[in-house]
């Protein structure tokens, strides 16, 4: 008796928990809402399930109870209630499993007008990268990643000479248009994380993976490491502020491209030449 008791309010507990928890997700900042029901559902048909077993387990150890003269009665196997719970549990699984299904399939299906930035994540930092003018990403590989090239750009490709590279873990999207995001990693695993967007995906070694989101609310939301990466994991954190057309294409003109971090660069060499003939400092001698 007791016991029923117990369970009854432990089930009366999760529930007024859950009503009054201020552990809610936060506000809807991109076309994501597919995710966000996808989430509901499991939590209802979870909640449900949780409920009406926690109940019936209750309410069976009240009425079954040990009482003098009472004998329980053995009943060693039932199909009739086999089969009633196997289709129930089915009904469950699948009504769990499509609204995800669906949202995936949307979430990995890329507009045809989508816009195209890179996410490269690295211990522990975020970089990005835009295309120029062509419209298309420079080939890139780890061969060519040196202080100079952090984005292991080929330097042969000319697809990659106009990328706009943002080294700072700060970027902009515009408001209400498509962005297909593009995620690499330099090192070891990372996973691009915005909550408000609802948008995650992880960044694996050797591996281009993407998503796509359309930002619909204008304002700095944080970008979040969702996978352990080292010690240093709390620390890899950026901003993404969405701002209208009009000022993210501003913005993103002020950017360099790779062709004037390659000419600064040679710019930088020839003037460390020229004071130092010798090439003693460039080289460490003292």
């Amino acid at each position: 008796m007791v016991v029923a008791i117990v369970i009854a309010l432990l089930v009366l507990g999760s529930i007024i928990f859950h009503l009054a928890s201020p552990w809610w997700q936060t506000p809807l900042a991109s076309n994501w809402g597919s995710i966000d029901t996808a989430l509901n559902v499991t939590l209802w048909i979870c909640a449900a399930a949780f409920v009406t077993l926690n109940l019936f387990m209750a309410w069976s150890i009240y009425r079954y109870r040990h009482r003098p003269g009472h004998t329980a009665h053995y009943e060693p196997e039932n199909t009739r209630l086999e089969k009633r719970l196997t289709f129930w549990t089915g009904i469950g699984i699948a009504g769990m499993l499509a609204p995800g299904l669906v949202a995936w399939h949307e979430y990995v299906t890329v507009p045809a007008n989508a816009a195209v930035v890179e996410a490269t994540g690295q211990q522990w930092q975020w970089g990005f990268r835009f295309p120029g003018k062509d419209g298309v990403l420079g080939t890139t590989n780890v061969r060519h990643m040196s202080p100079e090239n952090p984005f292991g750009l080929s330097p042969r490709d000319p697809h990659g000479r106009d990328d706009i590279l943002i080294e700072s873990p700060d970027l902009r999207l515009p408001i209400d248009r498509p962005v297909k995001m593009v995620l690499r990693s330099k090192d070891v695993l990372h996973d691009f994380y915005v909550p408000q967007f609802r948008a995650k995906m992880d960044l694996v070694p050797g591996i281009v993976t993407y998503f796509w989101v359309t930002p619909t609310k204008i304002g700095t939301y944080e970008i979040l490491c969702a996978e352990l990466c080292g010690t240093g994991h709390h620390m890899m954190r950026g901003t993404v502020t969405v701002v209208s057309g009009r000022e993210f294409d501003s913005w993103l003109a002020e950017q360099p491209t790779y062709s004037q971090l390659l000419a600064q660069a040679r710019t930088d060499e020839t003037r460390l030449a020229q004071a130092d003939p010798t090439g003693r400092v460039a080289k460490g001698v003292r």
